[in-house]
């Protein structure tokens, strides 16, 4: 169990810093952004631990990589505003 939070921590802190080094003007702050991949994946884990049982880290660590990247993605803002045309 604790490798397994320590796994999934370590994979949504990845994710999180790859996704800041990759796109950093599409997320809004730093600081949040690596606080939520890691506590996303724990939160993915600690779940899917739950209802699973031990013995099936493989699917718990994807889980949480599916959790980190799900809630990551709630944070990405637009590059552009739309723009709307004034009526005719």
């Amino acid at each position: 169990m604790i490798l397994e939070a320590l796994g999934s921590v370590l994979i949504g802190l990845a994710i999180a810093y790859g996704a800041g080094r990759w796109q950093p003007r599409r997320f809004h702050s730093r600081r949040l952004l690596l606080s939520t991949g890691p506590a996303a994946a724990l939160l993915g884990s600690l779940l899917t631990h739950a209802v699973l049982g031990s013995g099936h880290t493989p699917t718990v660590l994807i889980v949480a990589l599916g959790f980190s990247v799900a809630l990551l993605s709630l944070l990405v803002r637009p590059t552009s505003r739309l723009r709307r045309s004034a009526p005719a």
